[in-house]
């Protein structure tokens, strides 16, 4: 039952991630093509709740998504199980949201 649970949230956060990796893309090809600099970035960015939400929402499906994809990995591959297969997968989605956080919080909270 845990094997659909995770399959099915792996698949939602994928849903939840493409907009989001669209949106991220856009933004970056428009800031590449109008000649922003990362100042002007910044500017823009710091004290938003709205991008604060969007990179917010996008570190937390990436870390599910990522910590799920890795854990069928390690298992597959070194058939690691059970607790430490469960360790495994709460360390990754741990460390990628805090990294993840650490980012979204240093460009827009101010």
């Amino acid at each position: 039952m845990l094997t659909v649970r995770l399959y099915m949230l792996q698949r939602i956060t994928a849903l939840l991630m493409a907009p989001l990796v669209l949106g991220h893309l856009a933004v970056m090809i428009y800031a590449i093509q109008s000649g922003i600099s990362a100042a002007e970035i910044l500017g823009r960015t710091q004290g938003s709740i709205a991008w604060f939400l969007f990179y917010g929402g996008f570190v937390v499906a990436v870390s599910v998504h990522a910590a799920i994809g890795l854990r069928v990995v390690v298992h597959e591959t070194f058939g690691l199980r059970n607790t430490l297969l469960d360790l495994f997968t709460w360390a990754v989605a741990a460390g990628l949201f805090l990294l993840g956080g650490r980012a979204v919080m240093a460009v827009t909270l101010s």
